[in-house]
């Protein structure tokens, strides 16, 4: 519609112009796969809980041992009447001990044990990614594809693990071994193109791999597929995050920056005050 105040204007007709395209391109855009994997995995996008054989009230999860003696250290870290906000690392607690993914059995006895409704354990495992609300792979392969990863060919990697794998994003292959997801920035943009992979043989911590390849992807799931723990980090050449063409500061050993000697200038002090009290008593006298 034309503006009500000034609907001749030109600068207005222009601006009204620019919000129709704008509203235009928006109702056309189209969604990423990662809505897609991350409802598959029930995380981020699917906050309905839906009863599977593994995955119910039901479903057999008991703290062990050890998880309970995490438990109690992260407990102590806060004060009475204050253990919920120990939520979010327990619920990691029991993803690790359940194989990488957090049933809703372990949510109700996570509950339990912090004395809290079980909806606010729901709230917050729907709504972190990191939480996978069902069952997934031994090897979780979380590939970016936000704007550094995809200029530097993200999705090529994901076609890789696709061809490889033999299967799509949000699938696990059917021996279990492997899940895929596409998610967003993870931090490494310097590196691109990266992925992380929480995997049992390392228990589910995330670590990163960078500067991939089609070939040094290959290479990783080729080692996983055996059983070998692949090279974490930057897969090419450099080191951490380097630029990729080479150094192009701190080329030489650094030079310390200049400091007092603060042992010589104590011994100074002391001396200018020996010598001012010994004029000080010779006057005296």
């Amino acid at each position: 519609r034309s503006c009500p105040v000034c609907p001749d204007s030109p600068a207005c007709r222009a601006a009204m112009l620019a919000f129709r395209r704008v509203a235009a391109a928006a109702s056309r855009s189209s969604f990423r796969a990662i809505h897609v994997t991350r409802t598959s995995l029930g995380g981020h996008g699917l906050s309905i809980h839906r009863d599977t054989d593994d995955n119910n009230a039901d479903t057999p999860f008991e703290f062990t041992k050890e998880s309970l003696a995490q438990i109690d250290v992260l407990l102590a870290k806060y004060p009475e009447g204050h253990k919920d906000g120990a939520l979010l690392p327990i619920l990691d607690v029991a993803q690790r001990q359940n194989d990488g993914w957090l049933p809703l059995s372990a949510m109700k006895k996570t509950a339990k044990l912090l004395d809290i409704s079980p909806i606010r354990v729901y709230e917050v495992a729907s709504f972190y990614t990191m939480y996978n609300r069902n069952r997934i792979g031994k090897h979780h392969i979380q590939v970016c594809t936000t704007t550094p990863c995809m200029v530097r060919d993200a999705y090529e990697i994901v076609d890789v693990i696709k061809d490889t794998l033999n299967i799509n994003v949000g699938e696990t292959t059917k021996d279990g071994l492997f899940t895929l997801s596409e998610v967003e920035c993870l931090g490494a943009c310097v590196n691109a193109p990266m992925m992380q992979i929480d995997s049992k043989l390392w228990n589910f911590e995330c670590k990163y791999f960078e500067d991939l390849t089609p070939e040094s992807t290959r290479k990783i799931l080729s080692d996983l597929k055996a059983g070998r723990v692949p090279k974490f980090g930057p897969q090419g050449k450099r080191k951490v995050a380097m630029p990729a063409e080479g150094k192009t500061s701190l080329l030489s050993e650094p030079v310390a920056p200049p400091c007092r000697d603060f042992a010589t200038i104590r011994a100074e002090r002391e001396a200018a005050k020996a010598a001012a009290a010994a004029e000080k008593a010779g006057g005296s006298a």
